[in-house]
């Protein structure tokens, strides 16, 4: 517990509230209070416009009558803001996200001589040490890519290329186009609704899993059917713990969506294939596909050394972090594996699958990828990490490349999304992997030996 004087006006006492918490206990004099609501009402007899007076004129009781509750509660907002402020800078504190309140502090009304009494709480900065980051073990898995991955990645093109082919009725691996909308199912508010969402039918190797809305249903087969067009259906699920909307997380969700059409996407021939990759012949469509998947299969080797630092620090780090800071993470966290997965060069419907994957994800899952977060940041300052605008620019480059798109739209997708933010610390956090990797002792191994002692699946 820290007490201490801020500033000229008020005093706080600084405490615990848990995991990474601080809980900020402030007292602002009578007389700062009376200053504060004098001042907010000078400001507005300035420019008050009161019927029967000229602006500036009107008698001061019937300003404090008029707009009385208004000032006051400006003038709470001034020396709550002015009060936090200055106790995060004096003491130093590293905030994580905004503070958060509490009803006392929302029904406090100021009065001109009195103390004013209230407190706030914030997430900060988690406290650890780092371990011994010299000299770790690493495995680097030997692996490329063979003929059959050519032709399940020409096979893909193909359907991402494809032409859509509208159907009465579907069937597995159809996709329909419609209006979902999501419910709490005890309270009936309406959580999501989206019109023109798209949903496909399990083919039949993923044994009725499939998503809806960004939920993964293990049975979602079964209650979604075979549904043709201007059907409904009704899907009833539990929302996933992982959810970055607090209002889905672990609730029971009806979820209806009103299929207006049925199409199924025909994979384009190779013939137009090639017309639409300008490449003169099937084999050096081949080769380009090869030469793509050789530079993919070194982001995933790359990817698989990193995944091993990040579990050795996860491991080895204990970071202790409050419930709401977590819960506060989750979308920040989903932002972030979309951007790795737009790295690793996945398209759209693998992308929105993984999402959903991860969603359903358990709880433990979520902390540990928060848990990384802290760490890196903390391994990126010791080791003196730095990110250039070029790098940023040079990994959207080549994110735009993995989806066939131009880099400047691919950049303009991001800023859309405010995710600019997420590459640069993609970027930072990769940069910092790698910086310990370079500090790393690493053995090459083959893909099986690999996958054994990590359990892995196949490359």
């Amino acid at each position: 517990m820290a007490a201490a004087p801020t500033g000229v006006d008020h005093q706080v006492t600084i405490e615990d509230a848990g995991p990474s918490r601080k809980r900020l206990k402030f007292t602002i004099p009578g007389k700062a209070v009376a200053e504060q609501i004098e001042q907010s009402l000078g400001s507005l007899a300035m420019s008050a416009s009161v019927p029967g007076f000229r602006p500036g004129h009107a008698p001061r009781r019937i300003l404090e009558k008029r707009f009385g509750p208004g000032v006051r509660e400006e003038a709470k907002n001034h020396l709550v803001a002015r009060a936090y402020q200055n106790a995060i800078k004096d003491h130093k504190i590293s905030v994580i996200g905004d503070p958060e309140g509490n009803k006392e502090l929302a029904e406090l009304t100021p009065e001109p001589g009195k103390d004013m009494n209230f407190h706030v709480e914030v997430d900060v900065m988690p406290e650890f040490d780092l371990p011994p980051i010299e000299g770790l073990e690493v495995f680097k898995p030997l692996f490329a890519p063979s003929e059959a991955d050519v032709e399940q990645q020409i096979n893909m093109l193909a359907i991402n290329e494809g032409g859509l082919e509208p159907r009465d009725k579907s069937e597995p691996g159809d996709y329909c186009i419609g209006h979902g909308v999501m419910i709490d199912s005890a309270s009936k508010e309406s959580l999501i609704d989206i019109d023109g969402a798209v949903i496909q039918i399990p083919p039949t190797d993923r044994k009725g899993k499939g998503a809806i809305l960004g939920v993964l249903v293990d049975d979602f087969g079964k209650q979604a059917g075979l549904p043709a067009a201007n059907e409904t259906i009704t899907v009833k699920c539990k929302g996933p713990e992982s959810h970055e909307n607090e209002k889905v997380r672990g609730k029971d969700l009806t979820i209806t969506f009103n299929v207006a059409q049925v199409q199924r996407i025909i994979p384009c021939p190779m013939s137009e294939l090639l017309l639409k990759t300008g490449l003169p012949s099937e084999e050096s469509l081949r080769e380009a596909m090869m030469n793509r998947l050789k530079q993919r299969a070194l982001v995933e080797q790359q990817g698989a050394m990193r995944q091993q630092i990040a579990r050795y620090l996860v491991e080895k780090i204990d970071v202790p972090l409050s419930q709401s800071l977590t819960a506060r993470q989750s979308e920040s966290n989903l932002a972030r594996t979309r951007m790795d997965l737009l790295h690793r060069g996945m398209d759209d419907l693998q992308i929105e699958e993984r999402m959903a994957q991860l969603r359903a994800a358990s709880a433990a899952s979520a902390v540990r990828d928060l848990k990384l977060t802290f760490i890196l940041a903390r391994v990126a300052q010791t080791l003196q990490v730095n990110v250039t605008q070029d790098e940023v620019l040079g990994r959207i480059t080549q994110m735009a490349m993995e989806r066939r798109v131009k880099p400047d739209l691919m950049r303009q997708e991001l800023e859309k999304r405010n995710q600019i933010g997420f590459v640069v610390q993609q970027v930072r956090d990769h940069k910092t992997m790698d910086a310990l990797l370079a500090r790393a002792k690493v053995s090459e191994v083959g893909v099986e030996e690999f996958n054994k002692k990590f359990a892995a699946p196949k490359a």
